[in-house]
């Protein structure tokens, strides 16, 4: 039984805000509550069972403890954070860049290889930093083109179930645990996307994009479908399914550009280029 003050129950008993007996304290005439343990943890009050001992200054300091605590949510904000700070401050000073996208499954013998290659070399002989994935197959065309050109060639990885590592032309690399870090860098440090034919992966941040540019979370940032031929069935079920039954508009179909040619990519950004780090 709760409520707001003391309450008589069934049998003539009074209880107080939670479910807890009153006792009578002589001196006063009116009941008063039990009293409880009580710690305050920073902002965090604790009572009854979840009242514990020790101090945070004890837990930091006492190293012979248990280790349970590297997988806690709290630990794991400042695994989060540090994974931020030092991405932030590895790419703060590239020059402008701009994040190629595709499969980790295709293959070196490939045309898609090939034009991942064509467009890392443009990339850096335009003047523009080269990020991908930093993994193999077109990921690994872009920062090769890239590198031999001269330019920089930076990789962000994750860490995945199987082992992939950064390919062996990537000048910049950093290894991520969580994909949402990973993610802010693709964004917040590139000009723009390339995306080559790809998967699920592929797909997820070409529509991460497209968000954030509909949303205009992100703004002067073209995203470019390299290969018609691959992205024409995904561009028609958007114009034909997506659009069409009203779960988008029209004009979101101008948010992306789909080309087959090298020179092109590099049209369309430079005319949406503009300084690292300005809004």
């Amino acid at each position: 039984m709760t409520g707001t003050s003391a309450q008589n129950g069934a049998d003539g008993r009074r209880f107080g805000h939670g479910p807890e007996l009153v006792e009578p304290d002589p001196a006063e005439s009116e009941p008063t509550k039990k009293a409880w343990p009580e710690k305050q943890k920073g902002p965090v009050l604790l009572r009854r069972e979840q009242v514990g001992t020790g101090t945070t200054d004890q837990r930091l300091l006492d190293t012979t403890g248990p280790t349970d605590w590297l997988h806690t949510d709290p630990w794991r904000v400042w695994r989060i954070t540090s994974e931020f700070v030092e991405g932030f401050g590895a790419l703060a000073e590239l020059p402008t860049a701009v994040s190629v996208f595709g499969s980790a499954r295709t293959p070196v013998d490939s045309p898609e290889y090939a034009a991942g290659v064509a467009i890392g070399r443009a990339l850096a002989e335009a003047g523009y930093a080269v990020i991908t994935g930093g993994g193999p197959g077109a990921m690994e065309a872009a920062n090769r083109g890239a590198s031999d050109a001269g330019g920089l060639s930076v990789g962000l990885g994750i860490e995945l179930p199987y082992e992939q590592g950064l390919n062996e032309f990537v000048d910049l690399g950093l290894n991520f645990r969580y994909f949402f870090v990973r993610k802010t860098m693709f964004v917040k440090y590139a000009q723009g996307f390339v995306v080559l034919p790809g998967g699920l992966g592929t797909l997820d941040e070409l529509f991460e994009a497209l968000t954030l540019v509909q949303t205009k979370k992100v703004t002067r940032f073209p995203v470019i479908l390299f290969g018609s031929a691959y992205w024409s069935g995904l561009v028609a079920w958007l114009r034909d399914t997506l659009v069409a039954q009203g779960k988008a508009a029209a004009a979101d179909l101008e948010l992306f550009h789909v080309t087959d040619e090298v020179d092109e990519v590099l049209k369309i950004l430079a005319e949406s280029r503009r300084p690292n780090g300005e809004i």
